[in-house]
């Protein structure tokens, strides 16, 4: 049973981490390229990030139903706007005279982002995956306390509704333990590519 719910909780967090971290670096890449884009949508980032993304849930469950749908939304709610955030400052951080110098080379946007922008933010952008694993995390946990009958969450929330201590218990260990695998996962992978 606890193998059981552990899939289905390790499914939800690998799904919503890929999806939310290709969708925070693609749309950080468009904001790098666009500085119009950028200046419009920075309040919005920071006024959507302000907003207690419990509060969106019910919505959330009325729009995609209540499933696995709802929950990958929920993660990806909290997880990609940090994202965003995060990798479009390290973009526009990057040292400004290498910048130039590639500029002066007659490289365009594209050279430019794969051979100095990318390269230079890898130690960021592993950071930054990092902070959305364990954001991703947050947001399945959450939504599979509003809507899920599987899942660590679930077993958390069943747990206090029949005042059984040790199903809280359990499933917080397992918790920890998943977010321990999958971090050390992210390193493994950090290591292989640094010794590329």
């Amino acid at each position: 049973s606890l193998a059981y719910h552990m899939e289905i909780t390790f499914y939800e967090v690998f799904i919503s981490f890929i999806i939310g971290t290709f969708i925070g670096i693609a749309i950080a890449t468009i904001l790098w390229c666009n500085k119009f884009l950028a200046k419009v949508f920075d309040p919005y980032l920071t006024v959507l990030n302000s907003l207690p993304k419990v509060s969106l849930g019910p919505i959330i469950i009325i729009v995609a139903g209540a499933g696995i749908k709802s929950i990958i939304i929920m993660a990806l709610f909290i997880s990609v706007i940090i994202t965003i955030m995060n990798v479009y400052q390290a973009f526009i951080s990057t040292d400004i005279n290498k910048i130039r110098l590639m500029r002066s080379f007659k490289a365009n946007k594209w050279q430019i982002y794969t051979k100095l922008i990318l390269p230079s933010n890898f130690k960021n952008i592993i950071n930054v995956c990092k902070v959305s694993l364990s954001l991703t995390f947050i947001g399945v946990i959450m939504g599979e306390f509003l809507v899920s009958k599987a899942g660590v969450g679930y077993l958390i929330m069943y747990g206090s509704q029949v005042f059984n201590l040790n199903l809280v218990i359990t499933g917080i260990i397992l918790l920890a333990f998943m977010a321990s695998l999958l971090y050390y996962l992210i390193l493994f992978i950090e290591k292989r590519l640094s010794n590329r």
